[in-house]
């Protein structure tokens, strides 16, 4: 008699909302499908503004303007407490030829630009190919998906 594989069970879209929630339970209400609808929702016009602003300052490590953006996404969602499970914003850079994306940085509050195959860290080279080819303005990373963000602040969710 064959003996049952164990960890075989897909997850669900269910499993990864309970990761996001996970650390935000305090704001939230601990209710994953609420969670879930909040950060599907329409990007507003004035947050679409900041973020596209990502390049900006030019090549340098900008403390000022990633402060901007961090903020303008905690205002985009006040009752949600993104600290552990949002891990940046990823978008196709448009500094020259050699720059291929950047990234937003929320832990050191800096806006790094990453050149032709210039690994990205901490599980965000996943985000570069959708940067650059999905037709998206930039991709929201989060540790269990990632948002991507079309330029009229539509969502959409890629696990």
């Amino acid at each position: 008699m064959p003996k049952p594989m164990l960890g075989t069970r897909q997850k669900t879209e269910t499993d990864y909302m309970l990761s996001l929630t996970a650390k935000t339970e305090t704001k939230a209400g601990g209710d994953p499908l609420k969670i879930d609808k909040l950060l599907r929702k329409q990007r507003s016009k004035q947050y679409m503004e900041t973020v596209s602003k990502l390049d900006v300052g030019g090549k340098i490590h900008n403390h000022g303007k990633a402060k901007e953006i961090i903020e303008a996404l905690r205002q985009e969602f006040p009752e949600i407490e993104l600290d552990g499970d949002f891990m940046g914003i990823v978008s196709k850079c448009h500094l020259g030829e050699d720059y291929e994306v950047h990234r937003l940085d929320i832990i050191d509050d800096i806006i790094e630009h990453y050149r032709r195959g210039q690994p990205l860290p901490d599980g965000l080279e996943k985000a570069r190919s959708i940067a650059i080819h999905g037709g998206y303005e930039f991709i929201e990373v989060y540790t269990n998906c990632f948002r991507a963000i079309g330029r009229d602040g539509s969502v959409s969710v890629v696990y």
